[in-house]
């Protein structure tokens, strides 16, 4: 499945870009996101809770193309400029095989209870069609944690994606307002990030669309 696969390490790592370049990149997106509020539609999403397992599935409909979307996806330099619960995120140095490796860190509060979880994760694709990451428990705040992106060209445009993640925190939960924390972590930022993947796809494609005018 993965034998279209890229060098992550030459085509995607680059230096964090400057405090001017992100807040230039974030306020075009803010502009981008009131502009297609409506360009990206949430067609479900559902959080359960196994014991002390979450996990999440989406389905989502974006109107930028499937390449489009994908490398809005796979961008950690940039995506928590597109989510309110990423804090931060970025690439890392390569694994000692070669494999890509990510760095994001999460946080999410309620009432008085707040959560932060940083992740190191493995990183695999094959382009423009899934995206996955793995994550490895001695350098994260999770046992385990596994997210997936199935990208589809939509018949009629657009891109359908499905996500999936399932994740178990290495960290105490309170009983009661914990699970709630996590679920609601999950959801914000599920929800927080679709129209800013939408308006980081179109922002890419704006100069090829250009071009060819």
């Amino acid at each position: 499945m993965h034998n279209t696969r890229r060098s992550i390490a030459a085509t995607q790592r680059k230096p964090l870009p400057s405090l001017m370049l992100r807040a230039s990149i974030e306020f075009l997106l803010s502009l981008c996101i009131v502009t297609i509020a409506f360009g990206a539609d949430i067609r479900s999403i559902e959080v359960e809770r196994d014991g002390v397992r979450y996990r999440l599935v989406s389905m989502t409909h974006f109107e930028s193309p499937q390449q489009d979307v994908f490398d809005a996806l796979i961008d950690y330099d940039q995506l928590a400029a597109i989510s309110e619960t990423i804090k931060e995120s970025r690439y890392l140095d390569p694994a000692e095989d070669g494999e890509p490796l990510v760095f994001t860190r999460l946080g999410a509060c309620v009432l008085f209870y707040c959560q932060t979880v940083e992740k190191v994760e493995l990183l695999e694709f094959d382009t423009p069609c899934y995206i996955a990451t793995t994550a490895l428990p001695e350098r994260s705040d999770v046992r385990y944690s596994r997210s997936e992106w199935t990208l589809v060209a939509a018949r009629g445009g657009g891109t359908d994606v499905t996500y999936r993640l399932e994740f178990e925190p290495d960290f105490w939960v309170p009983p009661i307002v914990g699970p709630m924390l996590i679920k609601r972590l999950l959801l914000e930022d599920g929800t927080s990030a679709v129209q800013g993947i939408e308006a980081m796809a179109r922002l890419r494609a704006e100069p090829r669309d250009i071009a060819n005018q």
